[in-house]
C-alpha cells in the first residue's frame, strides 16, 4: 500500500498564519486643492484672472488718483511711494491709467467673445444643418477670413469714429468667421450621428432636433474657441489704439498708454513695460482658461478613464 503523501510543510518553513494588511489606497483630493492638483493651468489662469478683474472692477479703490489729470511739474518721474508707476510725458500718474486701462481691455474681451460666439454659433448652425444655405454663408465666410482680423478691423473703424462700441463691433466682425467654420464642422460630424436619424425617423422637427441634440454638443467646443477670442480681442483692441484707430486717447488704456510712451521708451522704458506686462497677464490668464477648458471638456484629452 503506497505511503500517505503528507500535506505538512517541510520542517523550519513556516506558514504565516494572516495576510499583512494592505495599505489603503491613496484617496484624492478633493476641494479646492484637489481642483489645483488636476487643473493646474485652468486654476492658475482663472486666479490670475480674477486678480485683472478685481483690477477693473475695483480701480478707484485702489491707491488710484484721476487717471487724466494733469501735472505738467511731475513729468516723467520714477516709480516711487507717491507715484508707484512713475509719471508720463504729461505728469499724470502711470499707476492709475494702467489700473483703469484694465477696464477697457477686459470690456473689450469678454463682449466680443460673448457676441461673436452668439453670432458665430447661429450662423454655423444654420449653415451646418441646411445645404443649399451651407453654399451662400460659407462662401462670405472664406472671403471674410481671407482678409486678416487686424486689418478688417482697420477698414471698419477707418469708416467710424473712434469708440469703445465701434472698437467692440469692428472686432466682433472680424472673429465671426472663426466660430462659425468652428460651429459648422462640428454641426456636419454631429448630423451623421445614429441618435439624430433616429430623431429624424421619428418625426421629430429639424428646429426640436437642433435644440435637443446639436446645440448642447456645440457649446463645449465654442465655449474654448470663445476663450482663445477673448485673447485675441484685447490684443487687436491693443494694437487698433496703438496705432490711433482704436477708443479715443484720452481714454486711459493700454494701447493708448503704450502709444503715447513709445517715443521716450528707450529713456523711460517704464511707460511701455508696465502696461505690455498687463496685457501679457491678462492674455496669458486667458489662454490658460481656455487650455484648462480644453482639458476638462474634451473626453479624448482625458489622463484618466
Amino acid at each position: 500500500m503506497a505511503a500517505a503523501i503528507s500535506l505538512a510543510p517541510p520542517p523550519g518553513l513556516a506558514i504565516a498564519e494572516e495576510l499583512p494588511d494592505v495599505l489603503p489606497a491613496r484617496e484624492p483630493l478633493k476641494g479646492f486643492a484637489g481642483f489645483i492638483r488636476r487643473r493646474p493651468s485652468l486654476a492658475f489662469g482663472a486666479g490670475l484672472l480674477v486678480v485683472m478683474l478685481f483690477f477693473a472692477v475695483f480701480a478707484p479703490w485702489l491707491g488710484t488718483v484721476d487717471p487724466g489729470a494733469l501735472a505738467t511739474s511731475k513729468r516723467l518721474r520714477p516709480p516711487s511711494a507717491e507715484a508707484w508707476f512713475g509719471t508720463d510725458m504729461l505728469g499724470r500718474d502711470l499707476y492709475s491709467r494702467v489700473v483703469y486701462g484694465a477696464r477697457v481691455s477686459l470690456a473689450v474681451g469678454f463682449l466680443v467673445a460673448l457676441f461673436s460666439s452668439a453670432l458665430g454659433l447661429a450662423v454655423g448652425l444654420v449653415a451646418g444643418m441646411v445645404r443649399w444655405i451651407d453654399g451662400v454663408f460659407m462662401r462670405l465666410i472664406d472671403g471674410m477670413m481671407s482678409i486678416p482680423p487686424i486689418l478688417l478691423a482697420v477698414a471698419l473703424m477707418a469708416l467710424t469714429r473712434g469708440s469703445l462700441q465701434n472698437v467692440v463691433i469692428a472686432i466682433t466682425l472680424a472673429e465671426i468667421p472663426r466660430v462659425a467654420r468652428l460651429v459648422r464642422s462640428v454641426v456636419l460630424s454631429l448630423r451623421e450621428q445614429p441618435y439624430v436619424d433616429a430623431a429624424v425617423a421619428a418625426g421629430t422637427s429639424t428646429p426640436m432636433i437642433v435644440i435637443r441634440h446639436i446645440l448642447p454638443n456645440t457649446l463645449a467646443p465654442m465655449t474654448v474657441q470663445a476663450t482663445y477670442i477673448c485673447a485675441s480681442a484685447m490684443i487687436v483692441e491693443a494694437i487698433l489704439s496703438f496705432i490711433g484707430a482704436g477708443v479715443p486717447p484720452i481714454t486711459p488704456s493700454w494701447g493708448n498708454i503704450m502709444a503715447e510712451g513709445r517715443a521716450l521708451w528707450q529713456v523711460k522704458p517704464t511707460l511701455v513695460f508696465f502696461p505690455a506686462a498687463f496685457l501679457s497677464l491678462t492674455v496669458l490668464a486667458v489662454n490658460l482658461v481656455g487650455d484648462g477648458l480644453r482639458d476638462a471638456l474634451d473626453p479624448r484629452m482625458a489622463k484618466s478613464l
